[in-house]
């Protein structure tokens, strides 16, 4: 038997490198280079398009067990995430077109696997995964509606500009980590009260890229929100978010600064560096006048402004059930993004489970689902709870999972608290199969 497995992102990747893996050959469909998404640019198979950090690998972090959860399963992508990774302190950041380029050569050296180039327009009548990502097709997304008998859901993702390393004002600028937590990996700009107050005018005065009739009810994704929504909350919004000064002490001065501009490492060579938590749907012109009002990067090269873009989900506590196999129609699953599951290291998650779970439906073995004692049991379970009423995309965090018993004297140790949900769940996974 055969699967046909829709979009070839992260999700759809790793779904389809766990059906190969189990000798299930696939039909894997990218409609990319033959039709734009409009936020990607290369054909590559599983590209980063915002950020390229996957967040923390520390498992007493809610992202870093979900990590940890994925090798337990056997994760295909987490181990080529590490292969590819670059310096980012605790974050596993990585070279993203050396990442996608590894997961290209790897998918399409599979014997299993066939890479087609083409875009699918109808759900098809064979078993099928769907993990056509957040920027789905027009046709494709009148195709799932009908399916799902729900409208789709919307949101919008922003990306980050980058800067070209060598423009950078060193003189200015200096290399920590917060908390000078391992081997600097970030480079800061440093602002003090006036240099903050004149870029924040800069900033909610700036001009925005118009948005298209259908898109301005738009609700963003918190985790995500663009700069410019945020310094819309207050002018000190950003001084507690994306530019918090807290433990970014200049070593030239030893000054805690009134406010800090970040910037991590986008591709291993070190040349290329993007501003965190500086997504932004600013006119260009804009953003280059900002950017260039930030100490340091005066004279900043922009190799790549900010975008913003719509992202589409499915109603999944309607749709889905937690194995993310839908309800209506055993053959079918939903992976990714689309199923309102936010975040790259949870797409790549997903994928793996509907992966999974594929092979365990076509070899007529039990679906796996796992318990909200991991964080990805928590999350499936969260996104297909059928009681949400007003369901909104989430990423993995310590809230959705299920609570642990603590000696009452212990209760406000969260550090202990994560250590000890994190071996729960370590323990478990070592004990099941899969």
């Amino acid at each position: 038997m055969e699967v046909t497995v829709i979009g070839a992102g992260l999700a759809g990747s790793e779904a389809a490198l766990q059906l190969a893996k189990r000798g299930i050959k696939v039909k894997l469909y990218e409609m990319r280079p033959n039709k734009d998404t409009g936020a990607h640019k290369t054909d590559k198979c599983a590209e980063f398009v915002c950020s390229n950090s996957l967040g923390s690998y520390d498992v007493t972090n809610a992202s870093g067990l979900l990590k940890k959860e994925m090798e337990l399963l056997g994760g295909e992508l987490i181990k080529m995430a590490y292969e590819a990774q670059i310096p980012a302190g605790n974050a596993l950041a990585i070279d993203r077109e050396g990442f996608s380029e590894k997961v290209t050569q790897k998918i399409s050296q599979n014997p299993n696997i066939t890479l087609i180039r083409d875009e699918i327009r109808e759900i098809p009548d064979t078993p099928t995964i769907i993990a056509s990502g957040p920027l789905t097709s027009e046709t494709l997304s009148e195709s799932i509606k009908k399916f799902t008998q729900n409208e789709h859901l919307f949101f919008f993702d922003a990306i980050a500009p980058i800067i070209e390393a060598e423009s950078i004002n060193f003189d200015i600028a200096f290399w920590q980590n917060r908390y000078d937590k391992g081997e600097a990996a970030y480079i800061n700009c440093p602002m003090n009260k006036e240099q903050y107050e004149k870029f924040y005018e800069i900033l909610i005065n700036a001009p925005r890229i118009e948005l298209k009739e259908f898109e301005k009810n738009a609700k963003f994704f918190e985790s995500c929100l663009p700069v410019e929504v945020l310094a819309s909350r207050g002018i000190d919004t950003l001084r507690f978010g994306p530019m918090k000064p807290i433990g970014l002490i200049d070593p030239r001065t030893e000054v805690e600064n009134y406010a800090v501009v970040q910037l991590r490492q986008d591709n291993s060579a070190k040349t290329l560096f993007n501003l965190v938590g500086f997504q932004t749907n600013l006119k260009w012109g804009s953003q280059k006048e900002l950017i260039h009002s930030i100490p340091g990067l005066e004279n900043a090269n922009i190799v790549r402004y900010g975008v913003m873009h719509r992202n589409t989900f499915i109603n999944s506590p309607k749709v889905l059930n937690p194995s993310l196999q839908t309800r209506e129609r055993k053959d079918l699953f939903f992976a990714g993004q689309l199923t309102g599951t936010e975040g790259y290291t949870e797409s790549i998650a997903s994928g793996l489970l509907a992966g999974i779970n594929m092979a365990n439906y076509i070899e007529g073995k039990g679906l796996l689902t796992l318990p909200k004692t991991t964080v990805l049991g928590a999350l499936t379970q969260y996104i297909t709870d059928p009681l949400h009423d007003k369901f909104q995309p989430i990423n993995s965090n310590w809230g959705i999972v299920e609570k642990i018993e603590m000696p009452k004297k212990e209760r406000k140790n969260k550090k202990l608290k994560a250590e000890m949900i994190s071996s729960r769940s370590i323990e478990y996974l070592q004990n099941i199969n899969i």
